[in-house]
């Protein structure tokens, strides 16, 4: 029996796990906040890639990772490190949805010519939190900085070069080359003219290894697996498989599923991301999930979404009519960035708090199942759906969203399983270094502990509240999906 830590660097903080390599169980644990100050309103788009050196340096502490044998390292994706010649950062990381880096996607998707290019050559359109728009960004704004760029990594691509003392190899893996905008899925290969498109030059790029080889070994003998990124290492630690779909609720929302083939999306709706393990992590996102009922909260004058839910259980499937089209900050899934939210089918006796409430959930929810049918429509199986988020434990959520997704739902109870995604892959390359694993199986880890809910009597009813948005969404946006 030997021990694991996965790493999990996200964009506040660093979580490791420590696990037992046979069965996954979490022996110990560490945390630490990244010593960062975000400027007023929001996280910073700068950063030095120090701070996450120092909290993993603090969220180790107190002998945390004595007797590990391997170290699996994910981290937010997107980050863009840029390096000069010497393996020197240029400037700080660019990270998150940066906002300066949107009007850089939108000439980067005229500099190919359209949508349908880049996904055809990428399997995804350019985003303003992708690194090649970032890059792009960079040569048009900062452009001494995009002249001394020789080298890009990401920040799990990073934190393993700083954990194997920069060796001059540098190496990525799948996951994380899938969202950089200049590498495909499909070919498995970098597009360097797409990198030159936007930074006006060639540069170094990591080397993309197999999910269960390691990076390397650090000076102390400590075994280092290829790394990932969050979204790729949390589909690991929750161990989903062919079939299986993550519906994630934030403020806005996301669907993935495992598939064994990467789907190019000529719609761009799809973007087309590889997952940890060899196969293919399509994922659709929609512009509103929560924040539609954090708006309708508001607006009833409730202070909280435990509220919210609390008045729309005493709805009915279908909210006397109301039907909710919730896309308030425009739509990604369909492609509407300029519309705005619609309420139909206000009649006397519909016009009760309750009422609404019950359509604001239906409606996000309706929003997510349609995203869940562009992967359906293109051949991905989904006969389980993981939720994820704090509002999957909401009653109203639970209550609807079996019925509404035509599936089974399970909810995960609350763990870190971006890091334990992380340490799964540490076991595994762990195994594969010494024999004992096949590199084409991962180790079988216990599956997340859960609660189950089936669709059962109600899938009749939660399939006419599909249809009534269906309906509604039609009428009001034809040809929205076409």
């Amino acid at each position: 029996m030997g021990i694991v830590a996965g790493l999990d660097s996200s964009p506040d903080f660093t979580r490791i796990v420590v696990c037992d390599t046979d069965t996954g169980a979490v022996l110990r644990q560490g945390y630490a906040p990244h010593p960062v100050d975000p400027p007023e309103g929001g996280r910073p788009s700068d950063i030095d890639p120090q701070a996450w050196l120092l909290s993993l340096g603090e969220a180790a502490g107190g002998g945390l990772l004595e007797g590990v044998q391997a170290i699996g390292v994910s981290a937010q994706q997107h980050a863009l490190i840029p390096l000069d010649a010497h393996g020197n950062t240029v400037r700080p990381a660019l990270v998150g949805g940066d906002r300066r880096a949107q009007v850089a996607a939108a000439d980067l998707v005229d500099a190919l010519g359209s949508r349908e290019a880049w996904a055809h050559a990428v399997g995804c359109v350019p985003g303003a939190a992708q690194p090649v728009a970032k890059l792009r960004w960079l040569a048009k704004n900062e452009p001494e900085n995009a002249r001394r760029t020789a080298a890009l990594l990401q920040a799990h691509d990073w934190l393993v070069w700083q954990l194997l003392g920069r060796p001059a190899r540098r190496t990525t893996d799948r996951g994380g080359a899938s969202g950089t905008g200049y590498w495909s899925a499909t070919t498995g290969v970098y597009r360097p003219d797409l990198v030159e498109l936007a930074l006006g030059h060639q540069a170094m790029l990591p080397e993309v290894i197999g999910p269960s080889e390691a990076a390397g070994t650090t000076p102390e003998g400590l075994l280092i697996s290829a790394g990932t990124g969050e979204t790729m290492a949390a589909a690991f630690g929750l161990g989903i498989g062919l079939g299986d779909a993550v519906v994630s609720l934030g403020a806005s929302g996301s669907v993935m599923a495992v598939h064994p083939e990467a789907l190019a999306d000529q719609s761009g709706m799809i973007t087309s991301l590889a997952d940890a393990t060899g196969m293919h992590l399509p994922v659709v996102t929609t512009q509103n999930a929560v924040r539609t009922l954090r708006g309708t909260a508001e607006l009833l004058g409730l202070p909280d979404l435990e509220g919210l839910s609390e008045l729309a259980m005493k709805s009915t499937p279908g909210a006397h009519g109301l039907v909710l089209l919730p896309y308030l900050e425009g739509e990604r899934t369909p492609n509407l960035p300029h519309a705005a939210g619609t309420l139909t089918g206000l009649r006397r006796e519909s016009m009760k708090p309750e009422h609404l409430a019950r359509a604001a959930f239906e409606g996000m929810l309706c929003g997510l199942a349609d995203a869940l049918d562009v992967l359906r429509g293109r051949g991905v199986e989904v006969r389980r759906i993981f939720l994820l988020g704090p509002a999957a434990e909401l009653p109203a959520v639970q209550a609807a969203a079996p019925s509404l997704f035509g599936a089974q739902v399970v909810v995960p109870q609350p763990a870190d399983y971006t890091a334990i995604g992380a340490a799964r892959q540490a076991a595994w390359a762990l195994g594969v270094s010494g024999g004992t694993l096949d590199p084409r199986t991962p180790p079988a880890w216990q599956g997340a502990a859960a609660q189950v809910l089936e669709p059962g009597e109600e899938l009749a009813a939660g399939q006419a509240v599909r249809q009534q948005f269906t309906t509604v969404r039609e009428q009001t946006h034809p040809g929205a999906f076409h």
